[in-house]
């Protein structure tokens, strides 16, 4: 496992610059739960991710000759700004590689932050194995995502800052895409207090590291695709392998959609923005993924907040339709004076509120004279739906509802 002591003396590396997030009690979930949930908000990190914590540690501990020539990072994103945040900090030339495909979000955030940025690769993995030729072509250090000690203990001052505030944690969930984080968090715990159970939550869609613990060898996969990016990583790293098996308790999955819905709930619920990889330790508490007593004091990382608001706003508008708070029909009606105003009074009976209205005479699949209505109600419920459905049906209306 991870040194403790590296980790108290990245704590003091780090402090004064890294933001010493909150780690606050989450009272509605909590709730539900019938459990003390306390959640690590790494999404208000400097950065908007814990990244950043092994990014300063790995370049603070460059000699200064190695600061000259430069660093070189591949990532997804929060490891990149985390990169590119400390090496202007030392005044060291960053220049990061990142997946084609990766957020205009994180690119631009990264770009803003001094560093160059160069897309390569379809994928982390990808990504990666350009960067390390880039690095060695140009003399540079590579800074490692996850495969290092320095950035290793940088990330397990989250546990040494979880466990100052609740001494007395029952579990702890990361979130696993390579294992930097859970490397770190996990030694610190065991170390500190080796009673804490350490669960591990990575995305259906990314399994290599949950395939890898359940079979006690590393298990690569041959793809990854999840909403969670900060978390899509194709192989298992045999060196934070060994740090899991050795210090995790157990692993749990979560799909994307139990993601999304987590997002939503942490985004209405608790106020909170948060990404992909930063939901899954909500996502397995809401699902229920593991066993844990009554009254179990769990603390749950939220590992950062950096999504792309295109997505946040497909998962928003995917979460009232499946929420039943938002209602889409689709009505064929005949294309003359007054058809439309008999549709919307039939709504207006409902109590249903119109937020859209698509008018269509076109398309080829309508007869002569014929148009097609698309609605988008704004519904409080599904017994609201049913009504809905019911004044449509009553009026002579035949219609379909998107789901």
């Amino acid at each position: 496992m991870v040194n403790l002591n590296r980790i108290i003396q990245a704590k003091r590396t780090v402090d004064g610059f890294i933001c010493k997030t909150p780690f606050a009690l989450a009272p509605r979930l909590s709730k539900i739960t019938d459990t003390e949930v306390y959640l690590k908000k790494e999404n208000l990190q400097i950065t908007g991710a814990y990244k950043v914590r092994g990014a300063f540690n790995k370049i603070a501990n460059l000699d200064e000759e190695a600061k000259k020539s430069g660093v070189v990072a591949a990532s997804a994103g929060n490891h990149a700004q985390g990169v590119a945040i400390s090496a202007r900090h030392f005044g060291v030339k960053a220049t990061i590689i990142m997946p084609e495909a990766a957020p205009l979000l994180k690119v631009a955030g990264t770009k803003a932050l001094g560093a160059e940025v160069i897309l390569s690769g379809n994928n982390f993995d990808e990504a990666y194995e350009f960067a390390i030729k880039y690095a060695k072509e140009h003399g540079a250090t590579f800074v490692h995502p996850f495969d290092d000690e320095f950035v290793q203990a940088g990330q397990g001052t989250i546990a040494l800052e979880m466990l100052d505030e609740v001494s007395d944690l029952d579990y702890l969930l990361v979130p696993v895409g390579g294992g930097g984080l859970i490397s770190g968090v996990a030694s610190c715990a065991k170390q500190v207090n080796p009673d804490i159970k350490v669960i591990g939550v990575s995305a259906k869609g990314a399994p290599a590291m949950f395939n890898s613990f359940k079979e006690k060898k590393q298990h690569n996969s041959t793809s990854v695709r999840t909403i969670a990016d900060g978390i899509a990583v194709r192989d298992a790293s045999p060196v934070t392998l060994a740090h899991i098996l050795e210090c995790v308790d157990d692993m749990v999955q979560v799909d994307d959609e139990e993601i999304a819905n987590a997002i939503l709930y942490l985004l209405e619920q608790q106020k909170i923005v948060v990404e992909g990889a930063g939901a899954t330790p909500v996502a397995a508490l809401l699902e229920h993924k593991f066993d844990f007593p009554k009254g179990a004091k769990i603390g749950a990382i939220l590992s950062g907040g950096n999504i792309d608001v295109q997505m946040l706003n497909v998962i928003i508008e995917k979460g009232l339709i499946k929420s039943f708070r938002k209602m889409i029909i689709n009505v064929t009606l005949i294309d003359k004076p007054g058809a439309l105003m008999g549709l919307t009074d039939a709504l207006r009976s409902a109590g249903a509120n119109i937020v859209k209205i698509d008018y269509d005479r076109f398309s080829t699949k309508l007869s002569y004279g014929d148009a097609m209505i698309t609605i988008t109600l704004e519904t409080k419920g599904k017994e609201h739906q049913d009504k809905v459905t019911l004044a449509l049906k009553n009026g002579g209306y035949e219609f379909t509802q998107e789901f």
